[in-house]
């Protein structure tokens, strides 16, 4: 049983609550790493039969952790942009048709939709600012006839809003619309399963809630859009016969293996396996727990903070590990600064200071944090 405290030495020089945007790994990850390089070094690559099967295990860990149906779902990608660009690339699209998405998400759930105007495709958003709050009545009320995919983050990256993905996806499946989720603010976080959402598509990079490394991402991909998505990256390792490199025929892997065209990025599969490893030891469940916990200081203590808005809808069904505030006397800019400079880690976004703990940071930090943005206030 790994001891959760010794796991994360940074909460030795920092007060590290922005895993919203990339996490430090554990020990285990960076001892994994440190195997895998002094093996590399000294023996090359003599033993890659056992990193492959190290490869599959990672591929049973995401499979059991997005509950997907099978590990022929899940394929191993370099991060959530490319992932999303091959549903966008890889659509049959036809003049006219249309995607539902949000104004207010990341650019790499938006980029990839409004890339496919030149297709004649286009993006309709709900603004977060003005639809009410029932979002997913105001999304689902864009669709149309026209409607092919409806592609939105299961939480949103500037305030931490988490969205009803089930309903969402009852109602794609129900109108035959594509359901593409952005789940890199949820999975590692907190349970997200893939098939009581009705998700056709789920993508997240490793580097935020799954404590891994940039380069390498999930994506999740069911068995029906296997079949009918385009193909638009190719190499020898997405090949039915991957091993076989004289072969006069190009026959696509059946799995979700058929996106990863070239080389795997074995050094993020090692880091992220063992990343992996802590997450499911420590268990999905009571790491939300956990971060609920944390949550809860912090929002209990900037709702008692004066001169200070909570930007993040904090209502049960809507929390996440992401909560974002904005001072109403003094600048934002000025509290992420005064709150670096006393080694809390932070981030700028969502028009406000964004604060995004993990299950292993200590109480005693979450509680210096409030207090911090107390004194700035002051």
């Amino acid at each position: 049983m790994l001891d959760i405290a010794q796991q994360f030495p940074v909460t030795q020089n920092h007060i590290y609550l922005n895993h919203a945007a990339m996490a430090p790994w554990p020990l285990v990850t960076e001892q994994a790493l440190q195997q895998f390089v002094a093996e590399n070094v000294r023996h090359g690559s003599t033993n890659y039969p056992q990193w492959s099967l190290l490869e599959r295990e990672l591929r049973q860990r995401l499979q059991l952790l997005l509950n997907a149906p099978s590990i022929d779902d899940i394929g191993l990608i370099h991060n959530t942009s490319v992932g999303i660009s091959f549903v966008a690339e890889g659509i049959d699209w036809q003049a006219g048709d249309n995607v539902i998405s949000i104004a207010q998400e990341f650019p790499s759930n938006r980029y990839p939709w409004l890339a496919q105007s030149y297709r004649g495709v286009t993006v309709k958003e709900l603004d977060l600012n003005t639809c009410g709050e029932d979002v997913e009545g105001a999304l689902l009320a864009l669709c149309d006839a026209r409607t092919r995919v409806v592609a939105i983050s299961a939480i949103q990256f500037g305030t931490g809003l988490r969205l009803n993905l089930k309903r969402i996806g009852e109602y794609c499946k129900t109108h035959q619309i594509i359901f593409c989720v952005d789940g890199i603010q949820q999975v590692g976080m907190m349970p997200l399963d893939v098939q009581a959402i009705h998700a056709d598509f789920v993508i997240a990079d490793a580097h935020k809630w799954l404590l891994g490394p940039e380069g390498i991402a999930v994506f999740y991909v069911s068995p029906k859009q296997r079949e009918q998505l385009r193909l638009t990256q190719f190499g020898w390792h997405m090949m039915e016969t991957m091993g076989n490199y004289t072969s006069p025929e190009f026959i696509p892997s059946p799995t979700a293996r058929r996106f990863e065209a070239g080389s795997p990025n074995m050094l993020g599969i090692h880091a992220l396996h063992a990343s992996m490893g802590l997450i499911m030891e420590v268990g999905i469940e009571a790491i939300w727990a956990a971060i609920q916990e944390r949550m809860q200081i912090l929002i209990q203590g900037f709702q008692a903070t004066e001169h200070l808005e909570i930007l993040t809808n904090t209502s049960a069904e809507r929390l996440s590990g992401i909560i974002t505030v904005c001072p109403t006397v003094q600048s934002s800019e000025g509290l992420f600064e005064y709150l670096k400079t006393n080694k809390v880690f932070t981030a700028p976004r969502g028009g406000g200071v964004r604060f995004s703990p993990h299950f292993y940071t200590p109480l005693e930090q979450v509680k210096e944090a409030v207090q911090l943005v107390r004194e700035y206030l002051a």
